[in-house]
């Protein structure tokens, strides 16, 4: 008779698997870490924020999640290579699963006004970030034998937002480098998907939605009629790193509750 604990159908489970998830104690992170975790994962995080950081953990560890993390400005090519050599260390050379989840925006109107710095900020948290954790994590992830890498996107990535030119390039980008690196790396049994959301719910995003006005707006736009929830974004993290889509790669799938397919109705 088989254990209790052992997984019925290991196709919708992340037993055994290791991840690495960075900005994870917050918003859409943080339900990723949570739903990871849940599904059998060992999961590994980081924060600028080492207080919080330490808060999470022990409400991880609380729930009898596998979860440890490190301080880590992701922004940072020496912090970067660090984490890693981290995560190499606890996961004995080996990962699973990365998710590339930390962005950053300042929301200008016009092209005109971003300076070089602001530009060069963006771009280095947003794209060179995920860019050279994906370098960096390779020999890991080719190592697993069965590797993943989700590159949280965004809709500014597929249309026109108003958000901010340099965000959507950053967004743009993403969803290419899922594209190449799927038909790069596919040899080495590792997939990589987009994931791109629209208006979510989390501390980042409520300064915006509590004002009414604007909600109405982006709930006009929305045929569902709402602003996405972080956990409905992490359950399709969670569900293209499963051995069940395990014929998924190179894609960049919308969590939008219907908003960049809704036209002009």
């Amino acid at each position: 008779m088989e254990s209790d604990s052992k997984p019925r159908n290991p196709r919708w489970s992340l037993a055994g698997m290791t991840a690495v998830v960075t900005g994870g104690t917050n918003g859409i992170g943080y339900a990723v870490v949570e739903e990871l975790a849940e599904l059998g994962a060992a999961v590994h995080t980081c924060s600028r924020n080492e207080a919080e950081l330490n808060k999470r953990l022990e409400e991880w560890s609380a729930k009898g999640f596998t979860v440890t993390g490190s301080v880590c400005d992701a922004s940072s090519r020496p912090q970067r290579e660090q984490l890693i050599e981290k995560v190499s260390s606890i996961f004995n050379g080996k990962l699973n699963i990365l998710v590339n989840n930390v962005g950053t925006n300042i929301g200008k109107f016009t092209t005109t006004e971003y300076t070089a710095q602001e530009y060069s900020m963006i771009m280095a948290t947003n794209l060179e970030s995920c860019y050279h954790m994906c370098q960096l994590a390779h020999p890991l992830l080719r190592a697993s034998g069965a590797g993943n890498i989700i590159f949280m996107s965004s809709v500014a990535g597929l249309v026109n937002i108003s958000c901010g030119s340099v965000y959507a390039i950053t967004k743009g980008a993403m969803n290419q480098l899922a594209k190449n690196l799927a038909c790069e790396w596919a040899k080495d049994n590792i997939r990589t998907n987009s994931v791109a959301p629209w208006f979510i719910r989390t501390p980042l995003a409520n300064h915006v939605l509590n004002d009414e006005a604007f909600l109405e707006k982006v709930v006009s736009r929305t045929p569902l009629m709402r602003p996405g929830e972080a956990n409905e974004v992490s359950s399709l993290v969670a569900f293209l790193c499963l051995p069940a889509a395990s014929y998924i790669t190179g894609q960049t799938i919308a969590v939008d509750g219907g908003f960049t397919v809704n036209g002009f109705p």
